[in-house]
């Protein structure tokens, strides 16, 4: 008798044992929880650094995207102007055609650079014309407008200095006039801020 009670005993502190057990694993349990809620926490606060969301824009950043449309700028002007000039087109011909390049080729790096990512061609395109057209729009107006109203610039010849100073300078114009405009649209999460997302 007094055995089968010490029976009850040992039986009843094993299961005592086992409850304890199974209290401290709901303890660990409820600690995993709450670390996953704050990696994930964590995750989100990285998600808002990484752009999707408005955000402080550096001056680096704008003036990087900048040079990117001042590069295909440049290449479809200057393209358009050796191909105006080689078909006798007049001044007013030749401008439209370069305009049309420029934003051809501006258009065109920005979605070389986001299709590398693997991102679908209509994709890519819709974040192309969304991130350049407004940068490319005042490269161009400036970049024209200094030309334009430079003495003699619109009748010099592609052998002439004078055109190729008058270039530069209008492109240098236009780099300094349009970063601003990139830096605020990007400070917004636009422009090339959308196509700084596909590049991580």
């Amino acid at each position: 008798m007094k055995h089968d009670t010490q029976h009850e005993q040992h039986s009843h502190h094993e299961r005592d044992g086992q409850h304890g057990q199974h209290t401290d694993h709901s303890q660990r349990v409820d600690h995993s929880e709450h670390a996953a809620h704050s990696g994930h926490a964590d995750h989100t606060g990285h998600t808002g650094h990484t752009g999707r969301h408005p955000g402080k824009a550096g001056w680096a950043m704008a003036a990087q995207a900048t040079l990117h449309c001042l590069t295909g700028c440049a290449i479809g002007e200057i393209l358009g102007m050796v191909i105006g000039t080689a078909l006798g087109w007049g001044n007013m011909e030749t401008m439209v055609l370069a305009i049309v390049l420029a934003f051809f080729f501006g258009y065109t790096l920005t979605l070389r650079s986001i299709r590398k990512a693997g991102v679908d061609f209509r994709t890519a395109l819709r974040v192309a014309l969304a991130a350049d057209t407004l940068p490319i729009a005042v490269m161009e107006l400036i970049d024209n407008g200094v030309i334009a109203l430079w003495p003699g610039a619109m009748d010099a010849s592609l052998s002439d200095a004078l055109f190729w100073g008058a270039l530069v300078l209008s492109l240098a114009v236009a780099f300094v006039v349009t970063t601003p405009v990139n830096k605020w649209m990007i400070g917004r999460g636009k422009g090339h801020a959308v196509v700084h997302q596909y590049h991580h």
